[in-house]
């Protein structure tokens, strides 16, 4: 069983990487990753200038079906209610605790990114979701 979770760990951090680098060419930088609060972890946060985002990524591995992508390899669909609630929460906590240290942001959105790897850990798709919720 370690070796399935780590398996998903590197997954889940190569599809951070690759949104890291999206959310670069969209002029962000990246103010945390994985940043913990009390209620549980953030996947990303960045910032423009004048946007401060809150990023789930939901990072999927593409079946290996002659038929391309199949709908279960469709990362976002995977982002449930709670997860978004959850997210919301982890947000307020860390703009909480964080008084002195978070960017001057005018607007705060929360966006969702969906990528899909084949199977040696190339992209093949990326779905941004900008104010998903």
């Amino acid at each position: 069983m370690p070796a399935r979770r780590d398996r998903r760990r590197a997954l889940g951090a190569l599809g951070e990487d690759l949104a890291v680098v999206h959310f670069r060419r969209l002029g962000f930088v990246a103010v945390e990753r994985n940043t913990r609060t009390r209620h549980g972890e953030i996947d990303l946060i960045a910032f423009d200038g004048g946007t401060l985002v809150f990023v789930e990524i939901k990072t999927r591995r593409a079946s290996n079906r002659r038929r391309g992508l199949c709908p279960e390899d469709q990362p976002l669909a995977w982002l449930k209610f709670s997860q978004r609630t959850r997210l919301k929460r982890l947000a307020c906590a860390w703009l909480y605790e964080n008084t002195h240290a978070r960017p001057k942001a005018h607007t705060i959105r929360f966006d969702a990114v969906g990528v899909i790897v084949d199977g040696a850990d190339r992209l093949l798709r990326l779905d941004h979701i900008e104010g998903a919720w």
